[in-house]
């Protein structure tokens, strides 16, 4: 996420937006590969072993990641959390592009590794989780309001005005993600992240046929959380 320390961007007084100069795009966009495969890779090693503390796991790589590349990239290291900063007018269209490329890129590398390299027995032995009827619906709702949580925590701790220089943003974005995988994973899958959503189909956790579902929920609620954020705080532009 974007952070109050080093926004990528801002609002100028004609209300447009205009780029702050920060780290070059390579850097910001190996910054989110980086991070983006541990998370992926963590997700399907945790998974794919049968940890009981997946979650945990999950939450904490994340906070850790967010830690280390947040002051170079915004560690997004998911394309509904770029969209929601993108709504928000933290980010330029072109930077989003970049980032939504790298993160998809890295997630399925990240599946690939844990394919190779995570029990592959075990992984490719692993059922596919799929939906129909009200599970689908229901996997759906979850998936919109958990990837709206997480990202409508990721605006108001990492790029509100009112939070700057904080030193919790890491561990409060991690911890949504451990709430949403302990509240809803035994519904959905708890993915929360359309690149993750990706590598779990490659890793043979996911559907095919169902990976709409998780998309277009993600999606949605990344949007939704950006255009809250801006309605809850007209003067934070």
């Amino acid at each position: 996420m974007v952070t109050a320390q080093a926004p990528a961007s801002a609002v100028g007084d004609e209300g447009s937006l205009v780029v702050v100069s920060g780290p070059r795009a390579g850097v910001k966009f190996a910054v989110e590969a980086i991070g983006t495969f541990f998370l992926v890779f963590t997700v399907g090693a945790a998974v794919g072993s049968g940890s009981q503390l997946a979650p945990l796991a999950i939450g904490a790589v994340l906070m850790v990641m967010i830690y280390a590349g947040g002051h170079l990239s915004g560690g997004h290291y998911n394309p509904a959390v770029t969209l929601a900063v993108l709504v928000r007018r933290r980010i330029a269209v072109r930077d989003a592009v970049g980032y939504w490329i790298v993160q998809l890129g890295a997630g399925l590398l990240a599946a690939g590794a844990v394919r190779g390299f995570v029990d592959p027995a075990r992984v490719s032995s692993a059922a596919a989780l799929r939906l129909s009827g009200h599970v689908l619906v229901a996997a759906f709702v979850v998936e919109l309001l958990f990837t709206f949580a997480l990202c409508f925590v990721v605006l108001n701790v990492a790029t509100s005005r009112d939070h700057p220089d904080n030193s919790f943003y890491g561990l409060a974005i991690g911890f949504t993600v451990v709430a949403g995988a302990l509240a809803v994973g035994a519904i959905s899958g708890g993915a929360f992240n359309p690149a993750v959503t990706l590598g779990a189909a490659v890793m043979g956790v996911f559907a095919w046929p169902t990976l709409w579902v998780y998309l277009i929920a993600q999606l949605i609620a990344g949007a939704a959380a950006g255009i809250t954020f801006l309605a809850l705080n007209p003067n934070d532009k």
